[in-house]
Parts: structure tokens; C-alpha cells; sequence
């Protein structure tokens, strides 16, 4: 009989159906029993749908009864933990905001995939479609939104005290950035960072909004999810890149928005290819597809890619984001495509 060590390293050669990284990789074996009459192997879901699981399980099957030695093969698909008994929803202490119609958070597992390149723009692209749209920098340590949409004065207060946000290119937006210069250090704990999310989430005049989108800070730690469980989301937009290895942070965001029980509007792949433009070849720098198949095995919407572009990139250094210096780009199309899929999706909600 093989050890459970063994069971491993075998199956470490069964490959996650769509994909060349194997489902030991991907933290869907969760234990391994070795008895006399047989060996035990428990799975865990990971919100795959049935069919992607089914699969797995076949593959299981036949790779550890393929083993020497090996009497029987059981394999036990336990749910994720997300789908087990909870306590109760934190949607009861979340607050609306008066007069915003949707509140949609963009988040990333991981920084480094373009999230706030891809916030601004959908924003852009939402109001290039009729909607009232505003834009708030949740990210206190590293926030770039005022750098991308640009500064033209300082931020106002009412008689009450309340933020009046600036506005541009048709959109409000507020960003920590609009507070300190480009040198200062924010070095605050947590309690501080959960004050002034709450100050921009509740005590700014935003007016009358179809949708405010939300630029999270990256990861899914407890700045995210303290937004999250205090603010009326209708979804968020999960940013990630196309190699696999970012893929895995696709599925901490989706593990925590169900955490906090927010639907998943859909999945962006951002850098998803290269368009040279000296050779006017396509280049998958890094792989390409793989945003659209853990979507679909994730059994949540993709949205679309963005591709590597320069202008995408000078725009948001010179503070004239794409969508709005050049409509008529084809990035700017693909943004749009992505805001009309984002705006059905709330209008008309499938969850």
C-alpha cells in the first residue's frame, strides 16, 4: 500500500481541467487516509462547478487505483468552507448611501495586475454610457486614483463639514492621495484606516449616482473585508492577469466576497496580450485565457481582457485615462464592453 506522501507526488500529475497547473497546486487535496481496506481522499469544492468537479474526482479515482498495491479508491468532495454553516450575515450592519443607486468594489488578490488602471477606466467607461458615476480610492497605503484622473484643487468641505468631491471627465472621485503629498509615508494602523474608509464612504457629498465604484486596496485581508461589511455592495469586479499563478489570487477574491455574501459581477483579465506595433503581431507575455477559464470553472462571469498597451499606461501617468483621451481606442471599446456587462449585471441581477 502507498503512503499518503506517495498519493501525493501522484497526484500532483493530475492537471485542473482547462489548465497545466496540477490540483495539488491549486489546494484541492485536502487529506489523504491510507487504511487496509483502501484509501480515502477528500477534495475540497472550491466553488468549481459540478461538472469541473466530477471530472476531478475520475481523475482521482484513476490515478490513485492505478497505484500498486491499492485495494479501493474513496473520494469525498467536502464543500467550501464559505458554503458551511455561518454566523449571521454581516449585511445587517451595512449602510446605504443616500443617493447612490449601486455601490461595486474592484478588487485583486494580489497587487501588480493593474486594478486601479482597470477601476478608473470602467468608471470612465459607465459614464461614457449614460451613468452618473463616482469613484472612490479606497487603497490608503498606495493610492494612485488622483494621480490617474488628475488634481485640479483642493478638496472642499460644506457647512456640515462633509467632503465635496472634485470632479473630472464627468466623474466625482476622492482619494487619500488628494490629502498628502508624494512623499509622505501613511503608516496607520487599522483602526485609523477603517475611520477614513468610513469618512469617504459616508461623510462625502456624492449626490445623485447610478453607481459608485470602489478602487479596494489589493489582497483580502481585513482592510477589504471591513469595507466590505460596511457599505451596501451590489458586487464586485475581480481584476487578475492571465498566468496561473495569479489565477489562484482570482479565487481568494471570489472566496471573499462570498464571505461577506456580495455576488461576483465578473472577472477582468487585464494584461491579457501584447499588440506590437512595430510587427502588428499578437504576444501572450503572459499565457492568455486562463482569466476566462477559472471564471467559468469559478461559475462566475468573465467580463472581457484588456491588453498591454502604451497608451493605456501613458495615459494614467499623464492623468488622461484612456476611455476618456481617446474614445474611440479599442481598449476604450473593450472597457466599455466590460461597463455594459457590469451595468446589466446590476440592473438586472442574476444572483
Amino acid at each position: 500500500m502507498p503512503s499518503p506522501n506517495e498519493i501525493l507526488a501522484e497526484l500532483k500529475k493530475v492537471k485542473y481541467p482547462g489548465f497545466t497547473r496540477d490540483i495539488v497546486s491549486f489546494g484541492v487535496i485536502k487529506d489523504i487516509e491510507v487504511a487496509s481496506l483502501g484509501v480515502t481522499v477528500s477534495l475540497t469544492a472550491i466553488s468549481a462547478k459540478p461538472e469541473v468537479i466530477d471530472k476531478i474526482v475520475a481523475d482521482v479515482k484513476a490515478t490513485v487505483a492505478a497505484m500498486p498495491g491499492v485495494p479501493a479508491v474513496n473520494v469525498s468532495v467536502e464543500a467550501p468552507p464559505q458554503s458551511a454553516p455561518r454566523a449571521p450575515s454581516p449585511t445587517a450592519q451595512r449602510r446605504a448611501i443616500p443617493g447612490v443607486r449601486h455601490i461595486v468594489a474592484v478588487a485583486s488578490g494580489k497587487g501588480g495586475v493593474g486594478k486601479s488602471t482597470v477601476a478608473v477606466n470602467l468608471a470612465l467607461a459607465m459614464r461614457a454610457l449614460g451613468w452618473r458615476v463616482g469613484l472612490m480610492d479606497a487603497d490608503v497605503y498606495g493610492p494612485s486614483i488622483a494621480m490617474m484622473v488628475g488634481v485640479e484643487k483642493a478638496v472642499a468641505l460644506t457647512p456640515e463639514r462633509r467632503m465635496i468631491p472634485l470632479e473630472r471627465f464627468g466623474i466625482r472621485y476622492i482619494s487619500m492621495a488628494l490629502f498628502i503629498n508624494d512623499e509622505t509615508a501613511v503608516i496607520w494602523r487599522g483602526p485609523m484606516v477603517t475611520k477614513l474608509e468610513t469618512e469617504f464612504l459616508f461623510n462625502v457629498e456624492w449626490g445623485e449616482l447610478d453607481c459608485l465604484v470602489l478602487d479596494l486596496p489589493p489582497g483580502t485581508g481585513d482592510a477589504q473585508l471591513t469595507i466590505t461589511q460596511r457599505v451596501e455592495l451590489a458586487g464586485g469586479v475581480i481584476v487578475t492577469t492571465p498566468q496561473e499563478i495569479a489565477l489562484l489570487d482570482v479565487k481568494r477574491g471570489v472566496a471573499m466576497f462570498d464571505e461577506v455574501h456580495v455576488p461576483v459581477l465578473g472577472v477582468v483579465e487585464n494584461m491579457s496580450y501584447y499588440l506590437c506595433r512595430k510587427c502588428n503581431h499578437r504576444h501572450d507575455i503572459f499565457s492568455h485565457g486562463g482569466g476566462s477559464r477559472l471564471a467559468e470553472s469559478l461559475g462566475v462571469p468573465f467580463l472581457g481582457e484588456i491588453p498591454l498597451v502604451r497608451e493605456l499606461r501613458e495615459g494614467g501617468d499623464r492623468a488622461q485615462p484612456i476611455v476618456a483621451a481617446n474614445p474611440s481606442h479599442p481598449v476604450s471599446a473593450a472597457f466599455k464592453s466590460i461597463a455594459t456587462k457590469v451595468i446589466d449585471e446590476l440592473d438586472h441581477p442574476k444572483h
